[in-house]
């Protein structure tokens, strides 16, 4: 976690498809709209079909609903998970609860093909709807993105600079993990260079040592 670093930032997707029409997801597609882009949302009731051929798709249902995900439409696809896991809506999920994995991997191991990178999920609602900033701003709050792939991780990032914030690369799919609930990072609405430094300082917290032997006895 502490070899997290910026995003390369490209240009932004032209177009986003958003699975989830609750908080998050209408939150995401208003975000969307005002910055340009070209947002399609899709609630469990519709036809998912237009929302997953975006240039990127974003899960915004509860996470203990992954597996109703249509991962025959999600294949190939550059996917963001802003999914958490809350035991008090989802239930006991030792799936969702296991420390030698994070949820985006459980969710990468269930949507075969997919490029999943972890994103959105540790901001709040308040943050996406009001903290967006233009480049530079003093006070543009950052977001954290994880993924296996550089270059999915670079488009993730010009999705979220697009959107208002600056991107932080967290590193790899694993990392996600750092900024779940419920960690230093969730829910903090914080800066960039506040959320590198809690990057840095995960692997000392509480959760991150209960991960940390989780993995090593794994």
């Amino acid at each position: 976690m502490d070899d997290a670093r910026e995003t390369t930032v490209t240009a932004p997707p032209r177009t986003v498809g958003i699975l989830g029409a609750g908080r998050v997801g209408a939150a995401l597609a208003r975000a969307c709209r005002a910055a340009g882009l070209e947002a399609t949302v899709a609630s469990s009731t519709d036809d998912p079909a237009a929302a997953c051929a975006a240039d990127v798709v974003v899960l915004a249902i509860p996470l203990g609903r992954y597996r109703t995900l249509p991962a025959d439409l999600l294949r190939g696809r550059l996917v963001v998970d802003a999914m958490n896991y809350w035991w008090e809506l989802d239930g006991a999920r030792p799936d969702l609860d296991d420390p030698t994995t994070s949820t985006s991997e459980t969710v990468q191991a269930f949507l075969a093909g997919a490029r999943v990178v972890k994103a959105f999920g540790h901001a709040s609602v308040w943050e996406l709807e009001n903290l967006g900033r233009p480049a530079g701003h003093p006070e543009r709050r950052g977001l954290a993105v994880a993924g296996d792939d550089a270059a999915d991780r670079a488009a993730v990032a010009a999705l979220v600079d697009a959107l208002g914030f600056d991107p932080v690369d967290a590193g790899p799919l694993a990392a996600g993990v750092a900024f779940e609930p419920p960690t230093e990072i969730f829910g903090s609405d914080a800066t960039a260079a506040e959320i590198r430094a809690m990057l840095e300082r995960f692997p000392r917290s509480q959760r991150g040592r209960v991960v940390a032997r989780a993995r090593e006895e794994a």
